[in-house]
């Protein structure tokens, strides 16, 4: 009785057996491993592919190879892969993905000057530098003045006054004891808790940085607070808007009798957290 051969197409079979279970398993694999990047990790897929293929070529024919699992495994391991690449695709495509802006680093913004929340302005017909405040909050800006005297000049609202300093604060030495005159342009209403309060208002040309303008100026006693001026929105309506994260952006104007502006870094220490 001749001996009994195995089938060539079954022998064929349990080579590629074991090659086929080692793909379904890098399948399984393939769906938890961390991405590398797009193009790290499709090379690095792409060579195990081709070894696994070259493997079950060497154990059976190719024409054998075609119609068994197999190749059919690779050819759903390479779908795979072109599946996990539009995904990275699509992902870094993705439209609602939204970039936070970058921080102001320079002194404009769409066209308007950048300033912190304290900087330091120049009054020339005071011949004096000042340390102001700006708030958002206040409508128009504010000039800290005591024995505010009304009179009449020319048929027209005048006063006298002189500034209300506190020893902290850093100007001139001479505007301290100078009396004052200026034309009233409008009173102002201020509601308070105690009640209302009817304030003159001044114009005074002003420079701060590279602006130069006339700015309105409420005149109220501003010894108790840590700013001996205040800028209101008024102001930086449509010219400038404010980084809180900033102070002193641009240096202190010089005026006879006073400090120099490389001086001015003494004086520049945050009196935020004095004034309310």
């Amino acid at each position: 009785m001749p001996a009994w051969k195995p089938h060539p197409m079954s022998e064929s079979w349990r080579l590629a057996l074991p090659v086929s279970l080692s793909i379904l398993m890098f399948l399984s694999a393939c769906a938890t491993l961390p991405p590398d990047g797009p193009s790290q990790g499709e090379a690095r897929i792409v060579e195990r592919i081709d070894r696994l293929e070259g493997a079950l070529l060497e154990h059976c024919g190719f024409d054998d190879v075609r119609s068994r699992a197999g190749l059919a495994a690779i050819g759903e391991l390479r779908s795979r892969v072109q599946t996990l690449q539009e995904q990275v695709v699509a992902r870094d495509q993705d439209p609602e993905r939204v970039d936070c802006p970058a921080p102001l680093t320079t002194d404009t913004a769409n066209d308007k000057l950048v300033l912190g929340r304290a900087e330091w302005i120049g009054l020339p017909t005071l011949g004096s530098y000042f340390k102001a405040r700006l708030d958002t909050g206040a409508n128009t800006s504010s000039l800290s003045a005591d024995e505010i005297t009304p009179f009449e000049r020319d048929g027209e609202d005048w006063v006298r006054f002189r500034l209300s300093l506190s020893d902290r604060d850093a100007v001139v030495p001479g505007i301290r004891d100078r009396e004052i005159e200026a034309r009233v342009v409008r009173r102002v209403r201020i509601l308070q808790a105690s009640g209302s309060d009817s304030r003159p208002v001044i114009a005074l040309p002003m420079t701060l940085g590279t602006l130069e303008q006339t700015v309105e100026f409420t005149l109220n006693d501003r010894a108790h607070l840590s700013y001996p001026v205040l800028l209101g929105r008024r102001f930086l309506m449509d010219q400038a808007v404010v980084d809180v994260s900033r102070s002193y952006t641009f240096a202190r104007p010089e005026f006879p009798g006073g400090e120099t502006a490389d001086e001015a870094a003494d004086d520049q220490h945050d009196d935020d957290l004095l004034e309310p």
